[in-house]
């Protein structure tokens, strides 16, 4: 008989657990650093942009002398010169003066503004123009983007294309993050082959399921195999597994029947902290602590081993790298009633119609199919006996 904890209860264990885990560190090129996990904060030693700069064509103006502008009585100023782009713009602008501008163009000192080329006209050195315009208009001030000493990436930020791009201005071109982890997977029972199946076999669907959810995560993994459900066999995978990897995997093996040895495996190499959760799917999980390693034992049904994945692999992975958990989600509307178990958690996974309800798809945990069929899955609190027709939901993403 498994002793569950809550969902919450789980998430927290783990956090506590995998806070003292270590991955390492590493600097990596910015053009190798997409995916990567910034380690350290990465504070700006510049002002972005670097002086202040025009965000359109025209002329550098004293804001001043343009109030009261108009098409019938244009303010009248001596353009002094044209800034070249690329170039500093050494010299002031005095009252009663401007200066052409292109976008991007440095102002030059005294100028506070800039007039757009199509609200003026000039001649003979003369620049007429028609708007006025108020402090800081058509300007980025220097350090409006970035100010120097402030922190351009936070620690525990995923590289994206953004993040590339504030590094670049920057001029930071090395770029301190986390070691990729290293999580191993096993999979057990009798029943998994990697070959045709014959009668009463299945291929294995968990050790492709688990790499594929742990590279996505931005883990680099070791695949051991289908293992036999045997118990000298499984301490062999998973002695290996622990030298090898910062975490392991197993699915399989984690109920409690007679073939089931994982957890009791586990509770001789280590500390099993829980072994079942409130959840459907995902009752039968493990987690525990080995060489100060965590292990996690999933269950052998794929859908619920990606389930278990999703929500507490992840939360392992995101102790270790300093990430704030993943909640991306929309809402939508239940299109049919939904009962529940009472007592448990319960992933629903839905299809979303062209109006925005969701359908639930009804499934058994050992079902993979859904996982493609479905746009997302919802979470029933446990303290709920289900969800009535139209009841709005967070829908979270696959």
């Amino acid at each position: 008989m498994l002793k569950v904890v809550t969902v919450y209860e789980a998430i927290e264990i783990i956090k506590n657990k995998c806070s003292h885990c270590s991955i390492g560190t590493q600097s990596v090129g910015i053009f190798d650093s997409i995916g990567h996990i910034v380690c350290d904060d990465i504070i700006a030693r510049e002002d972005i942009p670097p002086f202040d700069r025009s965000t359109v064509d025209g002329y550098a103006v004293h804001s001043a002398d343009t109030f009261g502008a108009g098409e019938s009585i244009p303010a009248e100023l001596e353009c002094v010169s044209h800034i070249k782009m690329g170039q500093p713009a050494d010299f002031m602008i005095n009252k009663g003066f401007c200066a052409g501008i292109s976008t991007g163009g440095m102002l030059p000192e005294g100028a506070d503004s800039v007039v757009m080329i199509e609200n003026t006209d000039e001649e003979f050195g003369k620049c007429l123009v028609y708007y006025g315009v108020a402090p800081g208009e058509n300007v980025n001030k220097k350090g409006s983007d970035i100010k120097s000493g402030s922190i351009a990436v936070k620690k525990g930020t995923k590289i994206m294309p953004a993040a590339v791009g504030v590094l670049a201005a920057l001029g930071i071109y090395e770029i301190p993050v986390f070691k990729k982890p290293v999580v191993a997977i096993i999979s057990t029972g009798d029943e998994i082959v990697n070959t045709a199946p014959s009668s009463g076999q299945i291929r294995d669907i968990n050790t492709y399921l688990l790499d594929s959810c742990a590279k996505q995560a931005g883990c680099d993994t070791i695949v051991y195999g289908a293992v036999k459900d045997d118990r000298n066999l499984i301490e062999t995978a998973v002695d290996d597994c622990l030298s090898r990897a910062d975490a392991v995997l197993i699915s399989g093996g984690s109920s409690a029947g007679k073939m089931d040895m994982t957890c009791d495996i586990l509770d001789k190499k280590g500390e099993v902290y829980f072994h079942g959760i409130a959840l459907k799917p995902g009752k039968p999980t493990i987690f525990a602590m080995a060489d100060s390693k965590p292990v996690f034992g999933l269950p052998g049904h794929p859908l619920a081993a990606y389930f278990v994945f999703r929500l507490f692999v992840k939360e392992y992975l995101n102790t270790v790298m300093c990430m704030e958990t993943e909640s991306h989600f929309r809402t939508a509307r239940i299109a049919a009633n939904i009962p529940s178990n009472h007592g448990r958690e319960e992933l629903i996974c839905v299809k979303i119609d062209s109006e925005g309800n969701a359908a639930p798809l009804y499934t058994k945990s050992g079902i993979i199919s859904v996982l493609s069929e479905a746009d997302g899955f919802i979470r029933i609190p446990r303290e709920s006996e289900g969800l009535t027709s139209g009841t709005e939901v967070r829908v979270y993403r696959l």
